[in-house]
């Protein structure tokens, strides 16, 4: 056994001997408990970063040591492999997105191999392989056949310049992000998935089926989902199109929760695409001038509440449904057309929005509730405005003097009568559209026939691969020019010249059931089959926060699809799910000359401190010149504040890197990076391979008898200091054992330093069972640290012997608690004079109250303190300390 820790040497050996034994690879067992542990997949970017470490070994040690415990446990590891940055760097590096993505693939699954994640790389799959996404291409044709999957028009950002969709990111102060052209606004065909119709039971079984989710993730589906019961109503209307007929049947409909303000509406918005503002546009220059600039703005609800809301009036009214009074029609910026009706009615004294639009372009503002004690200021928003709970109807006609679900249920009701609407639930959840007009994805399964339309690709057809060969250069979707995609293809129903559809699908199709192909990743026959009938549903799926809504709902979504079509059992996908914390570190910067930024490695800069010693600024190493100091922030490349895993593991190995990423916060708190505490972890490493090397020279008569279970030990008679060390050791894995079941990692890493301290600190010479009780101790430091640290652990596992009557240390049993090692012949009490800790006692652990007062008063510590003072008062807590008063 080498005499130095060389992180190098241990790792390769353990690594090399877990490769040639496929020490990793699992199949479906009956007769064990199974547990399926999964990370959220990463995007192939070309290097793994510190958050993916941690991710990764928060999972690696749930199913290292259940694995211990006897559970069967799977932890596999894929790709999401399509996407627009694959795109971005072909253009760049005017390189195949494919070759891009492969190359970096390769490059990380190394850096995870080199890292000892305990993954079955058997399962491994890569979104954009024809034999994963040829799945996603069949489940689309299924979901078009019961109707889930239709087509119609959507509203999307168009690059005039690249001639092709941007993404809602891509478009910056409404210009393409690479061109700096005007985006447009443009409706185009595209295919969307009916989510709304699963909107209840994905909303009911928030609360229902995840009950090991975390409650603001939780949360964040419910308000994403977002039910609302309220009124939908038409304004009634005599505006006629060209041909003289009326626009939308005479009415103009809307959706509101606050029905019982519907006295005070004083205007009425529509977004620029609804028949009322293309026809106001017809008939007044400045209403089609506002249209077209509208169609720079955002595309989404988010952008929309952070955009300036601006308005141009149409000359259109309707009529109020109640008084008949004339509505003005107003074309809003703020108004969606894919949300409702495309349509709201303006209540601008109880609206904030609304009431910030009425100032802005002199609309009235008309008061219809009131709250007792509070005074309407027509010219300042105040927050009892927008009350619904407090406050009751005024102004209101005959709906006055009613609080707010009285008030809606009598407008709700006088509305049905008039046979102009009626209660109504909505959804703020809207229907996923998955096509994307880019080249590197899923293709649709789509042809196009002159005579029959949009038909679907037989089933036998299937995949429709993709070309791997295209570098787009900016000029729209390269799939519409590839001459050997669009190739003798024929219309399925009559034979003749068609063409291929060239969108693909929304990347978020590809990470909606990868975690089901894992458990069937060789079938070629089936979607899913047997595999995840045993596995799913997942037993902990971990990831993070920012894919709280989005990735799980739609991967909730597309598994309830799965049941209903009989491809698998369950409602929900993730039975338990853990968002883990940012990795950060300091960022430091400053401006240059043309008002950019430029950012520096915290290795190149000297910080500098205020009195306090906060830092408040720093200065180049290289030149001394100052730079501003940015605070802590996620670890990014674009901000030169990452530490490259890589460049961690050579310098102080994979097992520093996670002990550390383990150690320094609980896995759901952010990270704030240390260069000072790594080199502890590797210091801490040391000291657990200098132990070991100590003890290579212990009997092995005496290494056997302390690993061959609690039957053997209740044989070895052992002396005090041997009894105080397996009290501690047993003691700390108690503890150690529940920080587990919490996955509480950060306080196992400190469980196993309090271990090393009490095994370094044990005084064995001449002590009967000395050696016995220091090799179970190290026996069980090494089987908790394993999970978080499993190379050295494992090196020294074998190299000291216990390999040899337990096995491997990867199918090593757990160690449990030995209760008799807890039960303590003698305990410490803390000794304090007049409330003064003065120094500790040791008294038979059956010790009465009389034996502990007499045991205090003659010793040492109280004769000294008390000074010859006479005892008034013996004070005894019980197990913990004796306070004497003079």
């Amino acid at each position: 056994m080498q005499d130095k820790y060389s992180h190098q040497e241990v790792e390769s050996a353990a690594q090399a001997d877990w490769t040639a034994r496929d020490a990793y690879r699992v199949t479906e067992d009956a007769a064990r408990p199974k547990f399926y542990a999964c990370s959220m997949l990463p995007y192939p970017s070309g290097k793994l970063h510190m958050g993916h470490v941690r991710n990764y070994t928060i999972n690696d040690m749930l199913a290292r040591q259940l694995r211990m415990r006897g559970y069967n446990v799977l932890m596999p590891m894929g790709w999401d492999a399509f996407g627009l940055p694959a795109e971005n760097a072909a253009m760049k590096n005017k390189v195949p997105p494919a070759q891009w993505t492969y190359d970096n693939i390769a490059y990380m699954k190394k850096q995870m191999q080199a890292m000892g994640l305990a993954i079955d790389w058997s399962r491994e799959v890569a979104t954009c392989s024809p034999e994963y996404y040829k799945w996603n291409q069949w489940l689309f044709l299924k979901m078009l056949e019961k109707g889930i999957a239709y087509r119609k028009t959507q509203v999307v950002n168009w690059d005039p310049v690249d001639q092709t969709v941007l993404a809602n990111e891509q478009v910056i102060d409404g210009k393409g992000w690479r061109t700096g052209a005007p985006v447009e606004k443009r409706e185009i065909p595209g295919y969307y998935l009916k989510i709304t119709d699963y909107a209840e039971e994905l909303l009911g079984h928030v609360q229902t089926q995840l009950p090991g989710w975390p409650e603001r993730v939780k949360l964040m589906q419910e308000n994403w989902i977002g039910k609302s019961q309220g009124v939908r109503f038409a304004f009634p209307h005599d505006i006629r199109d060209a041909s003289g007929a009326l626009i939308g049947d005479g009415r103009m409909f809307v959706f509101t929760t606050r029905a019982d303000t519907i006295m005070g509406v004083t205007f009425c918005a529509v977004a620029p695409e609804h028949p009322l503002a293309a026809h106001a546009a017809t008939l007044d220059p400045a209403v089609a001038a506002f249209i077209e600039e509208s169609k720079a703005g955002g595309t989404t609800e988010a952008e929309l509440a952070v955009q300036e809301k601006k308005g141009v009036r149409t000359g259109l009214f309707v009529k109020h449904p109640f008084i008949e009074d004339p509505i003005e029609v107003w074309v809003g910026n703020y108004v969606l057309m894919s949300y409702g009706d495309g349509a709201v009615m303006g209540v601008p004294a109880h609206d904030e929005r609304d009431f910030a639009f009425a100032l802005k372009y002199d609309i009235p503002i008309r008061q219809v509730v009131q709250v007792d004690g509070e005074h309407y200021d027509y010219h300042h928003w105040h927050e009892w405005y927008g009350d619904k709970r407090n406050g009751v109807t005024v102004n209101s006609d005959t709906f006055s003097g009613l609080a707010y679900e009285e008030a809606v249920d009598a407008v709700a009701h006088a509305l049905e009568e008039r046979g102009l609407g009626g209660k109504k639930t909505t959804w703020r959840l809207r229907d996923w559209g998955v096509s994307r007009q880019r080249y590197w994805g899923t293709p649709i399964p789509i042809i196009h026939c002159e005579e029959h339309g949009a038909v679907p690709v037989p089933e036998k057809d299937l995949p429709v691969i993709l070309p791997q060969d295209c570098i787009p250069d900016g000029s729209g979707n390269p799939l519409a020019k590839h001459e050997g995609f669009h190739a003798g293809v024929t219309c399925p129903v009559c034979g003749k010249a068609a063409r291929r559809e060239t969108d693909t699908m929304d990347t978020f199709v590809d990470s909606s059931w990868y975690f089901m192909r894992y458990c069937d990743p060789k079938n070629e026959q089936q979607m899913v089959g047997e595999g995840a009938a045993y596995w799913m549903p997942m037993d902990q799926y971990i990831g993070g926060i920012e894919h709280a809504i989005l990735h799980l709902l739609y991967a909730r979504f597309w598994t309830k699809v799965m049941r209903d079509l009989g491809l698998v059992k369950i409602d929900e996908p993730f039975t338990k799910l853990l968002t883990q914390g940012m990795v950060l570190n300091h960022i430091y910067f400053r401006k240059t000359d043309k008002g950019g930024i430029e950012y520096f490695w915290p290795h190149e800069v000297q910080d500098v401190h205020d009195a306090a010693g906060k830092v408040i600024g720093a200065t180049l190493k290289s030149d001394g010149s100052a730079i501003e100091y940015g605070g802590v922030g996620t670890m990014s490349k674009s901000k030169n504040n990452g530490v490259d895993p890589q460049d961690l593991i050579e310098k102080y190995g994979a097992d520093t890197a996670r002990l550390y990423t383990m150690f320094a916060a609980p896995p759901e708190a952010t990270l704030e990076w240390n260069d000072a505490a790594v080199e502890g972890s590797y210091r801490f490493l040391r000291r657990v391979w200098n132990f070991g090397v100590k003890l290579a020279g212990v009997d092995g008569a005496a290494a056997n008898a302390s690993i061959q279970g609690v039957a053997k030990l209740q044989q070895v008679s052992f002396g005090p200091a041997a009894k105080a060390l397996r009290f501690e050791m047993h003691n700390v894995l108690r503890q150690i054992d529940y920080d587990y079941q919490r996955m509480q990692y950060n306080t196992v890493v400190s469980g196993a330093m309090k271990m090393i301290n009490a095994l370094e600190s044990f005084k064995g010479e001449g002590v009967p069972g000395a050696e016995v009780a220091a090799i179970e101790g190290f026996g069980i430091l090494l089987r908790v640290l394993y999970p978080a640290t499993p190379h050295i652990a494992d090196q020294l596992w074998k190299q000291l012997g216990y390999a040899g009557e337990l096995g491997d240390l990867l199918d090593a049993p757990w160690p449990t608690v030995d209760e008799s090692a807890l039960v303590q012949d003698e305990i410490e009490l803390m000794l304090q004079v007049n409330g003064k800790l003065r120094g500790s006692l040791r008294v038979p652990a059956g010790a009465d109250k009389a034996a502990i007062e007499a045991a205090a008063l003659a010793s040492e510590d109280f004769v000294k303190f008390a000074a010859g003072a006479t005892p008034k008062k013996v004070i005894v807590v019980p197990g913990r300390l004796v306070n004497v008063v003079v």
